[in-house]
């Protein structure tokens, strides 16, 4: 018999948040991912990473762009975002 993994899905009352981007790179030595965003986001902000067999909510404590940090980011930015768990490319990225 194979099991079949399933993706989260996001639940009806789920519907309210907003994907602001898809994790284009994990570096597992810092625990630091990288988003191209496709919608703004700032410091305080509740994010929410869901891919594979990962559905994880964090507060967004700092983000830096380039090396430096920022408190807030903008549609096509590229930011680096420090979480405690694992991803890994393509996972989708939410602000709820």
């Amino acid at each position: 018999m194979v099991n079949k993994q399933e993706k989260p899905k996001l639940k009806k009352k789920d519907k309210k948040q907003k994907e602001i981007g898809v994790v284009s790179n994990y570096f597992e030595h810092v625990g630091v991912i990288a988003i191209k965003l496709v919608a703004g986001v700032k410091v305080g902000d509740k994010i929410r990473v869901v891919g594979g067999d990962v559905d994880c909510e964090y507060v967004l404590e700092s983000m830096q762009i380039q090396n430096k940090a920022v408190k807030s980011a903008k549609k096509g930015d590229d930011v680096g975002i420090k979480i405690s768990g694992k991803a890994r490319k393509g996972y989708k990225v939410y602000k709820i």
